[in-house]
């Protein structure tokens, strides 16, 4: 019986979160959402108030997810346990998360937190579906700031420049910061990683707002470079 005091307090707590998430549902956020792919309307601040008031909660957390509705699963891994997690699982997960949003707080706040990040970067990386390839090589962009030992940059320099330009989007978004931050972090290969830039052209017309950085690799690893030296 206690097994199923268990469950029920469970599946009370995952329907009053999600009446909670749906009251706070805002038709013009969504509408601004879905111009980038995220199918919710929940405003994350309020979203990171919750996930703040509930706390770590595991299962809570795998329960908000198997719903399938992405404010639900945004909440989800800010209140997961990030190395409580099978690989075969985040596997599972990321193939599942197509909105942008949840695939980038799971590979972000979730799998570079966990034990399993370094086998699913090879395993990802190499894959034919381009959303999960881009996971990937943002785990791989992780380890080039981070821990770039033994890494082949040169090699990763020689994949950008062979397949980036006719990449899908989020997989040529992933590889072309791969790409800025081998210039931006390695001063020996800065040089490749700019002309690999210039010559590919990969955002160089991104509408970028004023005050920011744009991704273009080029400008992007001068602007960083140039905030690192103190300039």
């Amino acid at each position: 019986m206690a097994g199923t005091a268990g469950t029920t307090v469970t599946e009370t707590a995952v329907a009053e979160v999600m009446a909670e998430l749906a009251a706070l549902d805002d038709p013009k956020a969504r509408a601004v959402n879905e111009r980038h792919g995220d199918d919710h309307g929940v405003n994350l601040g309020r979203l990171r108030a919750i996930a703040k008031r509930l706390k770590t909660q595991q299962e809570l957390a795998r329960r908000l997810w198997a719903t399938g509705d992405t404010a639900a699963r945004l909440l989800a891994l800010l209140i997961c346990r990030p190395k409580a997690f099978e690989r075969a699982e985040l596997d599972a997960m990321l193939r599942e998360a197509r909105a942008p949003k949840v695939h980038d707080w799971l590979v972000n706040y979730v799998v570079k937190k966990g034990p399993h990040a370094e086998e699913l970067r090879l395993a990802w990386s190499a894959d034919p579906d381009p959303v999960v390839a881009s996971a990937g090589w943002a785990l791989t962009t992780e380890r080039v700031a981070k821990k770039p030992e033994g890494l082949d940059l040169a090699g990763l320099l020689d994949v950008i420049e062979a397949r980036m330009k006719d990449a899908p989007d989020r997989l040529q978004w992933a590889m072309n910061h791969c790409l800025a931050q081998i210039g931006i972090d390695h001063p020996e290969h800065r040089a490749r990683a700019v002309a690999i830039g210039e010559r590919l052209e990969v955002l160089k017309d991104y509408p970028t707002s004023p005050g920011c950085t744009s991704p273009f690799a080029p400008v992007w690893i001068a602007e960083m470079v140039r905030r690192k030296n103190g300039g």
